[in-house]
C-alpha cells in the first residue's frame, strides 16, 4: 500500500530521528535543535536571504530558513527568483512566529497528490533504483499532465486552441491557483504597511525591454502579481501583467539575486545564498544524465559569475577607499574625486553558499517533481545544510583585525 500523505511537520520531526540514527551522530538531530540556537546575533549591520529558482527543489530553501529562525538568525532582506520569489514572500509577509508553518502550509499543499496518496510511491521506491526512478517519473509527469494543487493547471482547452494574440495562447498552464494560494499564505498588507521587519525584493524580466527588473517593497507595493510575475517562467507559465508592462520569471535572465544585493550598498553583511542547483558534478553517463547536467550548468553558471563580480568590484571599492585615504585633501576637491569618495567603501562581507546537492540522481524533471516524499527530503536537506554551516564560527564573524574583504564560504556535501 502507497504511503497516505502525512504533513511535513510529523515527517520532518520522524526524519531528523532518523538521520540521527542513521549517522550515529548524538549532536544531529533533536539535541542540536536545543542547542544550535546563537547566543548574540553576528556581528554584520545586515543579514540577507538569496532564493535562487528551481522548482520543486525550492523545498530546500524552506529547510534553510526552519534551521536560521531556530537559530534566531533572522534575515533583515530577503531576495528571490521564481520560487525563491515565492519562498521569500512567505517569510516577508509573515511575523516571525509563524513564517514556518506558512511556509510548510505552502509546500503541504502544493506536494499534495491529485490521487489522494504520496505521488513517489515510497513503498516502490524502498524496492531498487529502477523503481524509484519511475517513481520520481511518474510523480514528475503527473505534474506535467495534472498540473500541481494550489499553483498551476492545464489549459483547456490547449494553448493549441486559443485565439493567437491572447495571454492564454501564450502558455501550456493557468496559474490562476497560485494567485489564491498566495492570498492565502501572505499577508500583503504586512510586506506593504512598514511594520514589516525585513525587506522584500522580487526579481523579474520585463517581456517587451528583456531587462531584468526587481520589484522591491521599498519602492513598490507588493501584490500577489509581483509574486506571480517573479515565478512566470515561460512557455509553461503565462506573463503577468503589472501597470501595462508584462514580466516573465527573472531567472530568464539571471537565476540568482545576488546582483541584485550587489548593486545596493550595503554596510558589513552577512549573506546566505541559497541555490537549487550545482554546477560540480560527475560527467554524464547517458543521454537523460546530460540533460540533467545541462540543466544543472545552465541555471548555475549566473551564480559563479555574479559571484566572481561581486568580490572584484568589492575589492576595487576596498582598494580605492585605502587609496584615498592617503590622498591630500588638495586633490579631493573636484568632482571625479567627489564621485569616487561616494562609492569607495570598506567593508565585510560574508557570503555563504548553501547549494542542493541530492544524495541520489533525480533526473532532468527534478524540478517539477512535487511528490511529499521529495519535497520532505529537500526540506531536511536544506535544514541540515544550514545547521552544520551556522557550527562554523568563522562564518558568523569576521577575523580578527579585518575591515574590509568579501569572504565566500562554500560548503560541500561532505561538509568540508
Amino acid at each position: 500500500m502507497p504511503r497516505m500523505n502525512r504533513p511535513i511537520s510529523e515527517i520532518t520531526k520522524i526524519s531528523r530521528g532518523r538521520h540521527v540514527e542513521a549517522a550515529g551522530a548524538s549532536t544531529l538531530g533533536p539535541r542540536l535543535r536545543k542547542t544550535h540556537k546563537l547566543e548574540h546575533r553576528p556581528p554584520f549591520d545586515c543579514v540577507a536571504l538569496l532564493l535562487q529558482g528551481g522548482g520543486a527543489l525550492g523545498a530546500y530553501q524552506a529547510g534553510v530558513y526552519e534551521a536560521l529562525a531556530e537559530a534566531d538568525l533572522y534575515p533583515d532582506w530577503v531576495a528571490g527568483i521564481s520560487i525563491g520569489g515565492i519562498n521569500a514572500a512567505i517569510i516577508a509577509g509573515n511575523p516571525r512566529k509563524v513564517r514556518v508553518a506558512k511556509l510548510r502550509e505552502f509546500w503541504e499543499l502544493v506536494s499534495r497528490s491529485p490521487f489522494g496518496f504520496d505521488g513517489y510511491f515510497s513503498s516502490w521506491s524502498a524496492t531498487s533504483d529502477a523503481a524509484r526512478d519511475f517513481a520520481r517519473y511518474m510523480s514528475a509527469s503527473s505534474a506535467t499532465w495534472l498540473g500541481v494543487p494550489g499553483f498551476y493547471a492545464p489549459r483547456c482547452p490547449s494553448i493549441w486552441f486559443q485565439p493567437p494574440g491572447t495571454i492564454e495562447a501564450t502558455s501550456f498552464y493557468d496559474t490562476t491557483g497560485l494567485r489564491a494560494t498566495l492570498e492565502r499564505v501572505i499577508d500583503f498588507d504586512l510586506i506593504n504597511s512598514g511594520r514589516s521587519d525585513i525587506r522584500l525584493s522580487l526579481g523579474s524580466v520585463n517581456v517587451r525591454t528583456g531587462k531584468l527588473v526587481y520589484f522591491d517593497a521599498t519602492t513598490d507595493i507588493i501584490r500577489p502579481e509581483h509574486v506571480m510575475a517573479s515565478g512566470a517562467l515561460p512557455p509553461g507559465f503565462p506573463a503577468v501583467e503589472i501597470e501595462g508592462e508584462f514580466y516573465w520569471d527573472g531567472g530568464v535572465v539571471s537565476n540568482t539575486p545576488l546582483e541584485w544585493l550587489a548593486r545596493n550598498p550595503l554596510p558589513d553583511t552577512l549573506a546566505f545564498q541559497v541555490d537549487l542547483w550545482a554546477a560540480p558534478g560527475d560527467f554524464p553517463k547517458n543521454l537523460p544524465e546530460v540533460m540533467t547536467r545541462i540543466k544543472d550548468i545552465m541555471n548555475s553558471s549566473r551564480t559563479m559569475y555574479h559571484t566572481r563580480g561581486y568580490q572584484e568590484i568589492n575589492q576595487v571599492y576596498s582598494a580605492l577607499a585605502r587609496f584615498l585615504e592617503e590622498l591630500p585633501e588638495e586633490f579631493k576637491r573636484g568632482e571625479d574625486a567627489k564621485y569616487l569618495i561616494s562609492v569607495a567603501r570598506r567593508r565585510v562581507h560574508h557570503l555563504v553558499n548553501l547549494v542542493y546537492q541530492p544524495a541520489s540522481p533525480e533526473g532532468a524533471a527534478k524540478e517539477d517533481e512535487f511528490s511529499r516524499q521529495s519535497i520532505e527530503g529537500r526540506w531536511l536537506a536544506g535544514y541540515h545544510d544550514t545547521v552544520r554551516a551556522l557550527r562554523h564560527p568563522e562564518v558568523l564573524k569576521p577575523a580578527p583585525g579585518c575591515d574590509a574583504g568579501i569572504f565566500v564560504f562554500d560548503f560541500a556535501r561532505d561538509n568540508r
